[in-house]
């Protein structure tokens, strides 16, 4: 009896440490990503993008099954493809398209759905056919399934603001960046905060230009 109590608690303490260290991983990458794409530029956020993309490609191997993972690579792959710009930047966007698209078969909901936010940028940033995969249908789509699983989120209102704002949907898009700007601070991401609201600030003050004229 004492062994099987033993093997018990042995179990449970090990998994617990397991959630704690993969929690411990996510924050680093949540802040290292924050500095490199808010406080970095040129050169040095190109390769300190690549290195971060590197370390988190080595957590995916590591943790394949970890929804977690594969979204901030795709994340990570993402932003990077915005640093470099030009022909390099389709092949990133694809390779994070990839890692967005496995995320969500291993559990939608990771990260309040922020797969599908993700997901859906990439299908309205990137270029349509010929040159690459871009679909305004289908980022609508996924930004909407965003908006179900996260309706007050910051990042899904801000991405589907933005959205409508290329859709030259001004009063729409005006109407979720408010709603991006009333969402609950997230304490442990203060720099991504600080400066997802100056983005959706900025998105109210062109929105507001558009609907003046």
């Amino acid at each position: 009896m004492k062994s099987l109590i033993y093997a018990a608690i042995t179990s449970a303490l090990l998994l617990t440490s397991q959630t704690v260290t993969a929690q411990s991983k996510l924050l680093d990458i949540q802040h290292r990503w924050a500095e490199v794409n808010y406080t970095l530029t040129d050169d040095a956020q190109e390769q300190a993008f690549e290195s971060l993309a590197k370390e988190t490609q080595a957590w995916v191997d590591a943790e394949p099954n970890n929804a977690e993972a594969h979204i901030w690579l795709g994340i990570i792959k993402s932003t990077e493809a915005g640093a470099v710009g030009g022909l390099g930047a389709l092949g990133l966007a694809k390779e994070a398209k990839a890692s967005l698209e496995k995320a969500l078969v291993i559990d939608p909901n990771a990260l309040s759905g922020s797969a599908y936010a993700s997901l859906g940028t990439l299908y309205y940033k990137v270029p349509g056919w010929p040159f690459g995969f871009g679909d305004d249908d289908e980022a609508e789509k996924l930004l909407k399934k965003a908006l179900e699983i996260n309706p007050q989120g910051i990042d899904s209102n801000y991405f589907y603001a933005d959205y409508l704002y290329e859709q030259g949907k001004y009063k729409q898009a005006l109407d979720f960046a408010k709603q991006a700007l009333l969402a609950e601070a997230r304490p442990e991401r203060p720099l991504a905060d600080a400066k997802r609201r100056d983005e959706v600030q900025a998105l109210i003050k062109k929105a507001n230009r558009k609907l003046s004229k």
